[in-house]
């Protein structure tokens, strides 16, 4: 592998609210990444052999350094890729309270477990760490992305490195020194500072163990394939296309205001977002007219001002993409209600936006749109809004409005093709419950415990009777 600084390739951070360069990052060389690598096994090697009970401690400590310093981590977060400052502190309070939720439920978690045999043997399955666990993640979420995997990997006693997103460098670093403020071992825990190729040539690395990632179905396509051909086991967090479903006996007015909230938040930019609101036929113009109206009372601006409900999207680019999705969705039939029109004003701004009339065949339809828009469609019935729901290469998250909870519990459990449903609310991610999805959304669970045994071995112990 051929060595090189790169003194022409660097990392770029810019405020999208004010079009602004923040910071800039040097790439590793191709040595630095492997030295890195290296002090992350070897640091691995000591920690693995620390109690369940001593590696909770230092979770725990990490969550109530995050708490410390919520408030430069927050700004950073902002100023990084546009959420607003009242999310960014809602992010950090989810990574700390994920902290502590491991620390207390790791030790059961991965607790040995024994089994008498059928022979009158005794077997013991022990859950041991497997070694450095390599995590590509996006921008959307800087802090909870990272320690969404890291700290449930790191409770099982694996090391973590983490190649974020370039926007969001400042975050990752930030990240690592908290860690390591709160009392985790230096090296077990490291940010990487490198390309595309790089990070190919790392995922065959022997010492990299694990590759997890979240990003899009494209993406991790292509990542789950290049640790195929090297036998890594992976975890994918992939896109999706939420369904959100207005039954005929929903109460309207709260699917409105929690649709709008399920849409906006983030700016939009989550893939548990609320993003298809299939409405059957029974309620749709009272649901269409009120979600208008209220996506219309949507305040675009400074995502630091408290008053702002949606700042802006976290790239240039990622605007572009998603503002010809619109206009590709209304040449093939579909309506704009509000919105649907770029800003002129300096920032990646995107307003709040409604699509009516959409159908199969649509972008708005067919693909994830990444940013504020709201794509509604129309069911006969309840039993025709379920079809349309599963009528998707998606399945992470969706949600179901109805007064019935008995019946949409049911429905839920039967009929909803996808790995999260929220009923009568809205919802990113609870430590205690498993996250993930089916088809073209990943496979594999981070949170409720599912996340900490992802990459352990299973070792099967037996004794003689």
């Amino acid at each position: 592998m051929k060595d090189s600084h790169r003194p022409d390739r660097a990392m770029t951070t810019t405020n999208p609210a004010t079009e602004e360069v923040l910071d800039t990052y040097p790439l590793m060389s191709d040595d630095e990444m492997i030295s890195a690598l290296e002090a992350c096994h070897a640091a691995f090697e000591e920690w693995r052999l620390k109690s369940h009970k001593d590696r909770g401690e230092v979770m725990k400590a990490i969550g109530a350094k995050l708490r410390d310093r919520k408030e430069e981590f927050a700004k950073l977060m902002t100023q990084e890729m546009g959420k607003r400052l009242l999310d960014s502190r809602d992010e950090i309070d989810l990574c700390a309270a994920i902290c502590d939720w491991t620390a207390e439920a790791g030790p059961e978690v991965l607790a040995d477990e024994t089994r008498d045999l059928q022979d009158g043997r005794k077997g013991t399955i022990t859950k041991a760490p497997i070694g450095v666990i390599y995590g590509i993640q996006p921008w959307n979420f800087p802090a909870y992305q990272a320690v969404r995997y890291a700290i449930a990997n790191l409770m099982a006693g694996n090391g973590v490195l983490l190649k974020h997103a370039e926007i969001c460098t400042g975050s990752g670093l930030m990240l690592k020194e908290v860690f390591e403020e709160a009392g985790l071992p230096k090296n077990l825990f490291t940010v990487m500072l490198i390309d595309h190729d790089q990070s190919d040539e790392l995922i065959g690395h022997k010492l990299v163990r694990g590759v997890t990632m979240t990003g899009s179905a494209k993406s991790g396509s292509i990542i789950a394939a290049k640790a195929g051909e090297h036998l890594k086991k992976t975890v994918m967090e992939l896109g999706s296309n939420d369904a959100y479903l207005v039954l005929e006996d929903a109460d309207v007015e709260l699917a409105v205001k929690t649709c709008v909230a399920g849409r906006i938040y983030n700016n939009g930019q989550t893939c548990v977002n609320a993003k298809r609101f299939i409405v059957s036929n029974k309620v749709y113009e009272d649901f269409v007219e009120g979600y208008v109206k209220a996506m219309g009372d949507v305040t675009l601006g400074d995502p630091t001002a408290e008053d702002t409900d949606l700042g802006p999207m976290a790239r240039k680019d990622l605007r572009e993409t998603l503002h010809d999705q619109v206009k590709k969705s209304v040449d093939k039939g579909a309506k704009i209600e509000v919105g649907g029109e770029i800003p002129e004003r300096t920032g990646y701004y995107y307003p709040a936006t409604v699509l009516i009339d959409v159908k199969p065949g649509q972008p708005a339809y067919d693909e994830e749109l990444f940013g504020p828009v709201a794509s509604v469609i129309r069911a006969k019935d309840d039993e025709d809004a379920m079809r349309i729901a599963n009528d998707s290469r998606f399945g992470l998250g969706g949600g179901i409005f109805s007064r019935d909870e008995k019946r949409a519990l049911e429905l839920a459990k039967k009929h909803f093709d996808t790995g999260m449903v929220f009923i009568n609310h809205f919802n990113l991610a609870t430590p205690e419950m498993p996250f993930g999805g089916v088809k073209d959304s990943g496979y594999g669970r981070e949170h409720g415990g599912f996340g900490m045994t992802e990459f352990i071995n299973a070792k099967a112990i037996t004794l003689p009777s």
